[in-house]
């Protein structure tokens, strides 16, 4: 009896593994797939500074009146934040984003970059 448990297991683990990965794969393509028109949307204590097409590589530097900065780098489909004038430099080393929804924050600049699509969303609120 303890070997059959064994194999039972083991076809158990497998097909629970198999499950896993085939849903990663499944979220990782929509997800790329919703994003086909993804957007940068980069705003300044709550107000829009610009939209930034996530197909076209691009660099633009996010001026504020005060003199500080913040360098949004778009390339190969992803927004990122290269280069900052804030002391703590945590927008600078958080990843490249790309998919709806995932922002880069930079706290003492007031900088907000969001990945908006430009298609109409089903969902019509989000709770965590």
């Amino acid at each position: 009896m303890e070997k059959k448990t064994r194999k039972n297991d083991i076809i158990l683990i497998a097909v629970l593994a198999v499950i896993a990965l085939i849903s990663y794969v499944g979220i990782g393509f929509f997800q790329g797939a919703n994003t086909s028109n993804g957007v940068a949307v980069v705003t300044i204590d709550g107000e829009e500074y610009g939209r930034y097409p996530l197909v076209v590589d691009t660099t633009e530097k996010i001026e504020l009146p005060d003199g500080s900065y913040n360098l949004l780098e778009i390339k190969d489909g992803k927004a990122d934040i290269t280069d900052a004038s804030c002391p703590d430099g945590i927008c600078v080393n958080h990843r490249a984003v790309s998919k709806r929804g995932q922002s880069i924050v930079c706290l003492p600049n007031k900088v907000v970059v969001e990945i908006e699509n430009g298609e109409e969303s089903d969902i019509d609120f989000m709770v965590n």
